[in-house]
């Protein structure tokens, strides 16, 4: 087993930082792979704000619609003085890796697709920047740290969720010493009835896919919790399943039959459209999603907005999970898929008091509001304040013996108060001095999936799971 991190460290071409004043700089060269939504963030970054120390040469996609999309976007970006972008297919890039002195390859594809592209990259000379999860699977966590020890190439999984203001707030009361040592940690994460149904309408309902939302989308969560007490999970226990989305649960809830979407092209989701059922997406209402998935279906036939009580779901919609540190804390966590309202709440044990922090990030979602619903309320502020619950957040500290009292959280401008404006000048400039550590090396996109790879396991054998039985290919605990 090897143990090797490479935490957010910058290029290994000149470029991104460690430059005396006024040297000249040659910008990074970056290749995109994958061209869906999540793309979005880095081509605007590296055409517009960082384009001094980055150039974006390339996009890659197996859906040629998707790729002149963000061709176009590139091109309004440069106001038109750039060149267009070259374009190559995904599994020419190694080749064209080595063909236009590529030095870093964005991956945004789907998750099932990491470990192959990562590799790939690696080993033909590429540095990678990896949207989360880093892999679904043990063999690809193998793989990629196998490539990592061979090559000493560097992997960056981007874990944004680290530089949200109030999850930077509550490291920082952790680091302090003020709660003593932790103990244990209870953290629940509600997804709502609009974010929670899309994990089921895309690509990700399959686990072959995604790994199910203990992977794709807790991995963000366990990677929080390992941040937060610095700590190494070592063992898991899981219990889900699932319980709300599916044509199962719908037959049993008495929902009846569901529209026909058609096939992929013009009619999908017309059929549906306009019947006032609350958890349809019709794409056409959404120019991003018209355009960048709705008119580029018959490239590929993928549809964006199937169905969510459908037959084919393999992930659950309901999860509670049971974690073991290496340094004795406890993590007791939640996931529903299916809430009325979008949020978390985690709380902090330690010998010297608890810290407390609530996030609501969509209070409720109304069915006759006009509107226009935001699918992921995390990245993007709404107002759905209700008489009850209130959008915002709070940090809360009680010492044992004292009174509570609140810290105040100052957001920024952008995604996650400000958070992803913060990760993409780490990512892009190199990151500089942080006392809480937020940049990430591919150790931590490890040790995030090893829980949820772990629970997978515990999903299917009903039993606790270690994760060095899982036999990752590293040593994930810290010193070792």
């Amino acid at each position: 087993m090897v143990n090797v991190d490479t935490a957010g460290a910058a290029p290994a071409r000149a470029g991104g930082t460690g430059h005396a004043a006024g040297e000249q700089q040659t910008p990074v060269r970056f290749a995109l792979v994958g061209t869906g939504s999540r793309s979005e963030m880095y081509v605007r970054a590296i055409v517009g704000q960082h384009a001094d120390v980055a150039e974006l040469v390339a996009l890659s996609d197996l859906n040629p619609g998707r790729v002149q999309y963000y061709q176009d976007l590139a091109g309004e970006l440069s106001g038109g003085k750039a060149a267009p972008l070259a374009t190559f297919e995904p599994h020419r890039l190694a080749e064209f890796i080595a063909e236009s002195d590529i030095d870093r390859v964005i991956i945004t594809t789907p998750d099932y697709t990491h470990a192959d592209l990562i590799v790939t990259a690696l080993e033909a000379g590429a540095d990678v920047v990896v949207e989360k999860p880093l892999t679904i699977d043990a063999d690809g966590c193998r793989r990629i740290t196998e490539a990592v020890s061979k090559t000493g190439r560097n992997v960056v999984v981007t874990f944004n969720y680290r530089y949200s203001p109030r999850n930077s707030a509550l490291k920082e009361i952790i680091q302090s010493g003020v709660l003593g040592k932790v103990t244990s940690v209870d953290f629940s994460w509600m997804l709502d009835t609009v974010h929670g149904a899309d994990y089921f309408r895309r690509w990700h309902r399959e686990k072959a896919n995604s790994g199910g939302l203990l992977i794709h989308k807790a991995s963000h969560h366990f990677d929080l919790v390992n941040w937060w007490i610095d700590d190494v999970p070592v063992r898991v226990f899981a219990s889900g399943g699932l319980k709300f989305y599916g044509d199962r649960n719908a037959a049993e809830r008495g929902l009846g039959s569901r529209p026909e979407r058609g096939t992929p092209g013009p009619a999908t989701g017309e059929a549906a459209a306009g019947t006032g059922d609350p958890f349809v997406l019709d794409l056409r209402d959404d120019e991003k999603l018209r355009a960048l998935y709705y008119e580029n279906e018959h490239y590929d036939g993928y549809r964006r907005d199937q169905d969510v009580f459908t037959a084919g779901i393999t992930i659950e919609d309901n999860l509670a999970v049971v974690v073991d540190y290496d340094g004795g804390p406890t993590l007791s966590y939640s996931l529903n898929a299916h809430s009325p309202w979008e949020g978390y709440r985690v709380a902090v044990n330690g010998t010297e008091g608890r810290a407390e922090l609530e996030v609501v990030e969509r209070a409720a979602v109304r069915r006759s509001t006009d509107k226009k619903v935001v699918v992921d309320p995390s990245a993007t502020p709404v107002e759905e304040d209700d008489a009850v619950r209130r959008n915002g957040e709070r940090l809360v500290v009680q010492r044992h013996w004292e009174s509570a009292y609140e810290v105040p959280i100052i957001n920024g401008e952008g995604g996650h108060g400000g958070g992803d404006l913060l990760l993409l000048s780490d990512l892009f400039n190199g990151p500089g001095e942080d006392p809480l550590g937020r940049p990430s090396g591919y150790l931590d996109g490890l040790r995030s999936v090893s829980v949820g790879i772990a629970g997978n396991e515990s999903l299917a054998t009903s039993l606790p799971v270690r994760i060095q039985d899982l036999n990752l290919g590293a040593d994930l605990r810290r010193g070792r």
